[in-house]
């Protein structure tokens, strides 16, 4: 039988859950993805810049240009590692 106490759920006589603490993890891991994420927008706009001088840009070609290069690097956050660096450097710093 499982009761609830403060956030601490008790199953049987010794498995006990943190729901706070998971909790923290999971906010942690996205703030870091979130990090890893903008420092990859910022790569990638410098790497990614197109200046052709035979095309003339169209209005909105900067706007498209921008949501492109956030949304690809919101896809590759978490998997260039500086996410995960900060998140164990983060957890074992404040013991979650």
């Amino acid at each position: 039988m499982s009761t609830m106490n403060n956030s601490l759920i008790t199953l049987g006589m010794y498995n006990k859950v943190d729901i706070t603490k998971t909790e923290n993890l999971k906010k942690l891991k996205q703030s870091c993805d979130d990090f890893e994420s903008e420092i990859l927008n910022f790569f990638l706009k410098e790497g990614l810049k197109k200046e052709d001088t035979l095309f003339p840009k169209s209005a909105g070609e900067d706007i498209y240009h921008s949501m492109q290069t956030q949304e690809l690097s919101k896809q590759l956050s978490g998997g260039f590692g500086y996410s995960k660096l900060l998140f164990d450097y983060l957890k074992d710093k404040n013991n979650l």
